[in-house]
C-alpha cells in the first residue's frame, strides 16, 4: 500500500510539472529543431564482399555471436536514391538474424540509425525510418542504416519458431542487440571512426523491439523512438485480438472445420457505426472536423445504433449488432468479468478500420485470427501461457484458445513483453526516449502504451528529463487514418540527443485531407484558437487538462508492468529454450 501510494504521488507530480511545462511554451515551439552540425566521413574501404569479409569482429557480439557476410554491393546515386552507399548482407550466429547495412561512401555525417521490424518479423527491407518525413539526414543519404530480419524469414510461415529456439531467442530480444553490435563496430572499420550518435526507430513490433532496447540494453543507442508498440507481445496476440473476433460471432463454441461461425457485424455496417460515433463525440474538443481529439471522452451509447431505437434509420443495427459493437470497443474481459486487457480495445472513432477483424463476407477469415492462430501455434509461446484451471474453451476455427487468468509464472511474457517500467539504466546513459501513439490505432490499443507511460513516469525519476509521449488523434496503426498521420519524429529525437533541445509540439499532415495539426507532448492537447482554417496546424494552440481522464488501464496483468517481473534471458539446448527464470 505504500509503494502504490508513492507512486500514485509521483503520478500526480509528473502530471503538474508537465501543465506548467507546456503552458510555459511559446505558440511558435513548432518550427524545425536544430541537429549538430557534423561533417561528412567518407568510406575507408572498398565495397566489395572480399572487404568486408575480411573484417576482425571476433568478440564483437557479446554473447559470441559470429558474423557472415554474404553481399556487399556499390548503389549509385539515381533519381530515387541521392547518395551513392555500399549496401551489405550478413547473417549472425549462432541464430539466423540478418543484418542489412546502407552505408554511405561520401555523405556519412556520422549518425547511425537502426529500424525496427513489424508484425512477426521475418523480413529485412531496409527502407527509410519509420514517421521521418522531411528529416534531412534521411533525405540526403546522410545516415548509416540497418536492420535485422530477427532471426527467420517469412517464407517460414506460422513454423518459424517451431524447434528453433535461437529463432524465439533472436525475435525477442537478441537480435535487435546484436545487429546493433555489429553494426557499430562495421561503422568502426569502414568509416576509421566510430558513429557519434546511434539512434533506433519503430513502430508495432519494432515500437516493443524499441522499449525492448531501453530496457534490456540502455547502452546501445543515445536515442529511441517507440511507435505503437507491441510491448505485450503475449496479450496483444491472444486476449486483444482474439476477443474482438470472437465478440462478433453469433456462435461462439467448439465448431469444427470447413463450417465456421455466422459474425454479427460485417464491413458493410462499420460507416452507420462510425458516423454515428462522429456525430456523438466530434464536437467535444471545440471543432466539428470527423476527428476525435481524445477518444477517451466520447461516452457513446451503442443502443442509439438499435433500429428500434432510432426509428429504423437506414444501415441501423440490431440489438446483438449493437452488443457486438460495444464489446468490440470494450475489451476482453474473462469469465469472471475482470479486465485482460486496459479498458477500451478499440477506440470510439477507428471503426472504418474494424475491417481488420471482419472478413469481406460471411465465412470468411479476417486477418485477426491469423494473426491469434499464427502466435498461438508457436512451440516456446503457447504452453507457458494456459492456466487450464481457470480456463474456457473458444476456438478460432480448429484451434481451441483458452481465455486464463493471468499467471505470475508467465515465462513467455517474461521473455517477449517489454513492459519493464524502470528506465533508471537508460536515463542515466543519457538516452532519450519519445514514444508515439495513433489514438485510432486498429491493431495496437493506445490504452496499453498509455499504461506503460503511466507506470514508467511513476516508477523512474524525472522521467521528463529524457522522455516524451505524443498520442495522434484520428490516426491509424503506424499511419493512416482520417486524421494527421504523417511527421517527422527522427529530427526531434536528433535535436534532443545532439543539442539538448526538448521536442514540443510535432506538426502532423494528412496529405489525403489536408488537415495539419500540432501534436503535443501528453497529456496536452490542440486546441483551436477560434479563427483560421481549422485545417492548419498554425490555429491550434497547446491545452492541458485539468483532471485525468476517468478511463483505467489497470487490468489483471498489471503485474507485468512492474520493475519486479524479471525479463528472462535464453538460450539453446538442442532444440529446446532455456531460460534464467529471474527468481
Amino acid at each position: 500500500m505504500e509503494k502504490t501510494t508513492m507512486l500514485r504521488r509521483r503520478a500526480a507530480s509528473w502530471w503538474a510539472l508537465t501543465t506548467a511545462f507546456a503552458a510555459a511554451l511559446p505558440l511558435s515551439a513548432t518550427a524545425a529543431p536544430p541537429i549538430a552540425n557534423l561533417p561528412a566521413v567518407p568510406a575507408l574501404m572498398q565495397c566489395s564482399l572480399p572487404a568486408f569479409q575480411a573484417l576482425n569482429l571476433s568478440g564483437v557480439a557479446d554473447d559470441g555471436g559470429q558474423v557472415s557476410f554474404s553481399s556487399a554491393t556499390l548503389v549509385d546515386v539515381s533519381s530515387s536514391n541521392p547518395a551513392a552507399y555500399c549496401a551489405v548482407r550478413g547473417v549472425i550466429s549462432p541464430g539466423a538474424s540478418s543484418i542489412v547495412m546502407n552505408l554511405p561512401m561520401a555523405t556519412w555525417t556520422q549518425r547511425y540509425v537502426q529500424n525496427g521490424c513489424g508484425g512477426e518479423c521475418g523480413n529485412d527491407n531496409l527502407g527509410a525510418p519509420t514517421q521521418s518525413s522531411g528529416c534531412v539526414p534521411v533525405v540526403k543519404g546522410q545516415l548509416v542504416t540497418a536492420t535485422t530480419n530477427m532471426g527467420h524469414t517469412s517464407a517460414q510461415g506460422s513454423a518459424w519458431i517451431v524447434n528453433n529456439p535461437w529463432a524465439a531467442i533472436d525475435f525477442a530480444y537478441r537480435g535487435v542487440h546484436v545487429t546493433a553490435q555489429v553494426a557499430k563496430a562495421v561503422i568502426q572499420q569502414f568509416y576509421g571512426q566510430p558513429a557519434t550518435y546511434s539512434y533506433f526507430d519503430g513502430c508495432s513490433d519494432g515500437g516493443r523491439e524499441a522499449l525492448m532496447s531501453a530496457q534490456r540494453y540502455p547502452n546501445d543507442f543515445n536515442g529511441i523512438t517507440a511507435g505503437a508498440p507491441a510491448n505485450n507481445m503475449d496479450v496483444q496476440n491472444t486476449y486483444h485480438h482474439a476477443n474482438r473476433l470472437l465478440t462478433n460471432q453469433s456462435t461462439p463454441g467448439t465448431i469444427p472445420l470447413p463450417a465456421r461461425n455466422t459474425y454479427l457485424l460485417l464491413r458493410g455496417n462499420l460507416p452507420y457505426i462510425h458516423a454515428k460515433v462522429v456525430a456523438a463525440c466530434d464536437a467535444l474538443d471545440g471543432v466539428s472536423d470527423g476527428i476525435i481529439d481524445d477518444p477517451r471522452a466520447c461516452k457513446f451509447d451503442t443502443n442509439t445504433l438499435v433500429c428500434a431505437n432510432n426509428g429504423n434509420e437506414s444501415g441501423c443495427l440490431t440489438q446483438a449488432q449493437a452488443d457486438a459493437a460495444f464489446r468490440i470497443h470494450d475489451g476482453a474481459k474473462s469469465v469472471a468479468g475482470h479486465r485482460l486487457e486496459p479498458e477500451i480495445a478499440s477506440e470510439w472513432g477507428s471503426e472504418l478500420d474494424w475491417t481488420l477483424y471482419m472478413p469481406d463476407a460471411q465465412g470468411g477469415t479476417a486477418s485477426s485470427e491469423n494473426f491469434v492462430t499464427s502466435w498461438l501455434y508457436k512451440t516456446y509461446l503457447n504452453e507457458p501461457y494456459l492456466d487450464e484451471a481457470t480456463s474456457t474453451p473458444r476456438t478460432i476455427n480448429d484451434l481451441t484458445w483458452k481465455v486464463p487468468a493471468y499467471r505470475k509464472t508467465v515465462k513467455s511474457s517474461q521473455l517477449y513483453s517489454a513492459t519493464n517500467p524502470n528506465l533508471t539504466p537508460f536515463a542515466a546513459a543519457g538516452g532519450k526516449l519519445m514514444l508515439w501513439h495513433g489514438w485510432a490505432d486498429q491493431h495496437i490499443s493506445p490504452q496499453g502504451t498509455l499504461q506503460y507511460w503511466e507506470t514508467m513516469t511513476s516508477t523512474t525519476a524525472n522521467s521528463d528529463d529524457f522522455a516524451r509521449f505524443y498520442l495522434f488523434p484520428g490516426m491509424g496503426h503506424c499511419g493512416s487514418g482520417l486524421g494527421p498521420n504523417t511527421f517527422d519524429v527522427l529530427t526531434p529525437m536528433m535535436s534532443w540527443v545532439e543539442t539538448g533541445t526538448a521536442p514540443y509540439a510535432l506538426v502532423a499532415n494528412n496529405a489525403t485531407t489536408g488537415v495539419s495539426r500540432p501534436v503535443y507532448p501528453y497529456p496536452t492537447v490542440a486546441r483551436y484558437v477560434g479563427s483560421g482554417s481549422t485545417n492548419d496546424a498554425a490555429n491550434f494552440k497547446p491545452f492541458t487538462p485539468k483532471k485525468k481522464s476517468g478511463v483505467k488501464v489497470t487490468n489483471a496483468g498489471d503485474y507485468l508492468y512492474s520493475a519486479d517481473f524479471p525479463q528472462v534471458h535464453c538460450t539453446a539446448l538442442g532444440t529446446q529454450i532455456a531460460c534464467d527464470t529471474g527468481d
